[in-house]
């Protein structure tokens, strides 16, 4: 029966392993599919960003309690599954409560630590569910979350209350089995927590408690499988994202403008043709119109979003009533990078499918609302920059399509003719002057 738990273990391990590294490889390629991008700046500045915005959480911060929550539901959950790795080596050797023994004391101060973070993971996570579904802050009822994305944030959070009850249940129908002097259940201590919820369990026969003791056994392994292999498909992919996102985010001061060099030449050749070289390409887009054209940055950053709504609550356009949201922004281009990588998935190489980012994902008069203030960039926890996208998107539209609004047409064409936003000709600029002779 021993060997028949161990087979069934590692078949559940290699499944959940090796889909999880399918997913991955699939997202890793799909990041890839946007152009090549070097970020400037230096080491030391980058580590300094992932200890601070990834690890600590820095922005969090600006709203301490919440930051608090967050961070105890981040750490609690991080660390409690390191108790993931008795359970795997369990699981693998046929053993219980492997590292008990070589531990000692240890191991009882270890568990209790765990079961204080499960504790506090489990009441934060209560109240990440009520702030969400009955306190009904404006970023969590937008219309943005219509639909999958907010039940995802409510699954996420169920999953893991469920998670802690199940370790606690664990630990505490352990400590009945331990009372009994069941075989192979070794004298740990008693747990802070699962300690109360011993008489609960006080009646029952030895073959109910290590029923459900191995029950609480094999499905919180088998949560942390599914979750898992669920976080690839949810924006909580963030929890492994958020790292390499920090370290590269853009280092440049907030409000400079990447200027592409192919417009700069085209300019600097239009005024001193001589300088033009013969064989001069032109260049293959101005801006992007869809996810081929971003970088690969830009897609890791849609990937990376956590879909808090920071970015849109701060927005200026957002809260005058304008269609633009920098999270929708984002999960929009996450949306068309799927849709290509299914595309991928089914083609073996993508097949065109008369969509693009631009137009069939963001509006026009999503683009046009952005003032470029940069609130989004500031705000988001993790470094994300819905404005490149935006930048980059409205780049094409004005310079691939001819699409701005009229207003900005005329300043276009007077700057071209005349040198200046203002219609007046060159040799007529001076005239005000030698009227007041």
């Amino acid at each position: 029966m021993q060997y028949i738990q161990q087979v069934l273990f590692l078949a559940l391990s290699a499944a959940a392993i090796w889909l999880f590294a399918k997913k991955a490889g699939q997202i890793r390629r799909n990041i890839f599919l946007g152009k090549d991008d070097v970020p400037a700046g230096n080491n030391a500045e980058r580590w300094k960003n992932v200890l601070l915005l990834a690890f600590g959480q820095k922005k969090m911060f600006r709203n301490p309690m919440v930051a608090l929550l967050h961070f105890v539901v981040y750490a609690g959950f991080i660390i409690i599954n390191v108790e993931v790795l008795e359970i795997v080596l369990d699981g693998i050797l046929g053993t219980h409560r492997l590292f008990a023994a070589p531990l000692g004391q240890f191991y009882n101060w270890l568990i209790n630590a765990f079961e204080f973070l499960a504790v506090g993971v489990l009441l934060a996570c209560v109240i990440f569910l009520l702030r969400r579904n009955l306190v009904k802050l404006r970023r969590f009822i937008s219309k943005d979350l219509d639909g999958w994305p907010r039940s995802d944030a409510n699954f996420i959070l169920i999953t893991e209350i469920v998670l802690m009850t199940l370790f606690l249940v664990l630990n505490a129908t352990d400590q009945a089995l331990q009372l009994k002097g069941s075989e192979h259940y070794h004298q740990t201590g008693s747990f802070f927590f699962s300690k109360a919820l011993v008489p609960v369990f006080s009646g029952m026969s030895e073959q109910s408690l290590i029923l459900i003791e191995r029950s609480c056994w094999w499905l919180h392994i088998a949560g942390i499988f599914a979750f898992l292999n669920y976080l690839p498909y949810s924006k909580h992919l963030h929890i492994i994202l958020a790292f390499p996102n920090a370290y590269f985010a853009r280092l440049a001061p907030q409000g400079k403008m990447h200027n592409m060099p192919a417009v700069q030449n085209e300019v600097l050749y239009a005024m001193q043709p001589e300088l033009a070289p013969a064989d001069a390409a032109p260049p293959a887009r101005f801006g992007a119109k869809d996810i081929f054209d971003l970088s690969w940055r830009n897609l890791m950053d849609a990937y990376s979003c956590t879909e808090c709504g920071r970015c849109t609550a701060a927005c200026p356009a957002n809260i005058t009533g304008k269609k633009l949201s920098p999270r929708k922004i984002m999960m929009a281009t996450r949306d068309r990078i799927e849709e290509v990588g299914r595309n991928i998935n089914l083609n073996k190489s993508f097949q065109d499918d008369n969509k693009s980012l631009l137009h069939d994902y963001i509006s026009v008069e999503e683009l046009r609302a952005c003032t470029t203030c940069n609130a989004c960039v500031e705000e988001c926890p993790v470094s994300i920059s819905p404005l490149e996208i935006i930048l980059e998107l409205r780049r094409s539209l004005v310079m691939e399509e001819s699409n701005a609004p009229q207003e900005w047409n005329s300043m276009f064409s007077n700057t071209e003719n005349n040198f200046a936003p203002w219609k007046f000709s060159p040799d007529e600029r001076d005239k005000w002057a030698e009227e007041m002779a």
